[in-house]
Formats: C-alpha cells, sequence, structure tokens
C-alpha cells in the first residue's frame, strides 16, 4: 500500500508505504492509517483523499466488489475511510489511478495527447487518458486486454478461457514458466541474451505477447504514447530492448506494422516514482 501528499500543482510534498493485509476491515483500518501518517503534522491542510484499488469499484459510492488478491468480496471502502478521515474520498480502480499518475509524469506535449498505460502485475489490464481526462468508457470494462484469448499457446486461464494475454506475460504467469528464480523476468532476459535455450523459449511466449498487447492498444485507441509499468516493468531496459526487438521483427514483414510506429511509442515508468499513488490523489482533486 502506498500514498503520496500532493499539492495543488500535483507536486509530491511526502510518500509513504505500508504492508497490504488482506480482509476489508483490515483495508479500510490501513488506508485511514496511512493517509494520516503520510501527511503527518500538515494532515489538517489535506482537503480530499482518493484510493485506487483492484476489482469492481463503483465510482458514484465508493464501494468496491471481487478484490479477489485481497480477500475482499464487498466494501463499502469511500465511505468507511471518509467517515474516519472527515474528508471527501473517491475511489477508482488502480489502474486508472496508475494511468493517471504515470501521464503526470510525461513531458508536456504528450501529457495532453491520448496516451494508455499497460499495468505488468500479478495481472495484466491497460488504462487510458486523453488530455489529463481518464477514459472509462460505458460499461466498466475498458482496458480489461488481460483477457482478450489470442495467445497461440491456449493456456488455461483462471477466468475460464484459454490463451488470455494474461496467461502468457504479467508477474504471476511468468513465475509459473520461470520459477527458478524470483523475480523472474530479468533471469530470463539475461539467461536468454547469454545463449540459454529454455530461457529464450519462455522469453519468446513472453514478448510475443507483450507485442500483442502493444498492437491491440495501439490498433483500437491510437495513443500517442504507451507507458509500460508495475511489477514487471522492474526489468527495466532489458525488457524494453526485448520487446522492441520483437515488435521489429513484425515491422521487418509487413508495412502495415512500419507505418504504425510501435516502438517510438514505448516508455517504461520509473519504478522509484509512486505513479498509482500520484494518479489517486490526482483523481481527488
Amino acid at each position: 500500500m502506498e500514498a503520496a501528499l500532493i499539492d495543488a500543482a500535483g507536486a509530491i510534498l511526502a510518500s509513504g508505504r505500508m504492508a497490504a493485509r488482506k480482509g476489508g476491515d483490515k483495508i479500510a483500518e490501513d488506508t485511514v492509517s496511512i493517509v494520516r501518517q503520510v501527511p503527518g503534522v500538515r494532515f489538517d491542510e489535506v482537503r480530499s483523499a482518493g484510493i485506487g484499488i483492484p476489482g469492481l469499484v463503483h465510482r458514484d459510492t465508493g464501494r468496491v466488489e471481487n478484490v479477489v488478491n485481497l480477500g475482499v468480496e464487498a466494501l463499502e471502502l469511500g465511505e468507511r475511510v471518509s467517515d474516519e478521515l472527515g474528508l471527501p474520498v473517491w475511489v477508482d480502480n488502480d489502474v486508472n489511478a496508475a494511468a493517471l499518475g504515470a501521464c503526470g509524469t510525461l513531458p508536456a506535449p504528450l501529457r495532453y495527447g491520448r496516451m494508455a498505460f499497460v499495468n505488468l502485475g500479478t495481472g495484466l489490464a491497460a488504462g487510458f487518458v486523453h488530455g489529463g481526462i481518464v477514459e472509462r468508457g460505458g460499461t466498466g470494462v475498458l482496458g480489461e486486454i488481460g483477457h482478450l484469448p489470442v495467445d497461440p499457446n491456449r493456456i488455461a486461464c483462471q477466468c475460464g478461457q484459454r490463451g488470455c494475454l494474461e496467461t502468457a506475460c504479467p508477474g504471476g504467469d511468468i513465475r509459473r514458466m520461470w520459477a527458478v528464480a524470483n523475480p523472474p523476468l530479468p533471469d530470463i532476459l539475461a539467461k536468454a541474451a547469454a545463449g540459454d535455450s529454455d530461457a529464450a523459449r519462455v522469453r519468446g511466449i513472453v514478448m510475443h505477447a507483450l507485442a500483442d498487447v502493444v498492437q491491440i492498444v495501439v490498433q483500437t485507441t491510437a495513443p500517442s504514447v504507451i507507458v509500460i509499468g508495475s511489477g514487471v516493468s522492474r526489468a527495466g531496459f532489458p525488457l524494453l530492448d526485448a520487446l522492441r526487438g520483437e515488435l521489429r521483427r513484425r515491422e521487418s514483414s509487413s508495412g502495415f506494422i512500419r507505418r504504425l510506429k510501435l516502438v517510438e511509442r514505448l516508455r517504461l515508468s520509473d519504478p522509484s516514482t509512486p505513479i498509482g499513488a500520484i494518479g489517486a490523489a490526482l483523481i481527488a482533486c
């Protein structure tokens, strides 16, 4: 769990982290705790709070449902935290929050265009920002690209389908394919570069899926920039280089793909910047 105190201009004044505990009561308690702790003596200056959390989020009420990795079936998170803090509280999906936070780190010309944020954590999803505003679609499933069943390996997914992109490239599924190291992706990339055939095979699966993600995002939403972030992105520039290599391979056999200029759109988020917390705070501004 991560929090950031920002001013009206979006500058970070303070930030902090704490371990998240499972269960609705503990999530609510810990959220209140970190929102109080991070501002410290400046808490009286805080005017509002924003929360980014996985699962189904009802933005109009602050109710969250099906937060599987935190053991929450249903929780009136916004109401409970607001009552405890005595502040207005806004709740949104964590990927939307991270997308808005990532957008704020871009140079000004890109910040005001259309950008996509690809979240590569234990799952796979995307968030979209246009002109500094999060795009949400009409049904709440915009960006749920992890469950597009297009991966040729046809691995069974927890959602009940086979071949979901989520089975081939986020953190949990990379660990399934490469259990010899934690975190696995830096080890895979290093060993593949050194000539390890098993590592090269897994790298091929992961990069093929990631390149599919980039193509799908560009061909459906046409962002000027794609920021890759969350846990898997901590592999850094070796990840970006491997993904660019797969995209250039596709460009070499397709004039259509070359004209999309996919490689030029890619960025990595800085893992030292708490983009999720920043975006949650911006949502509350």
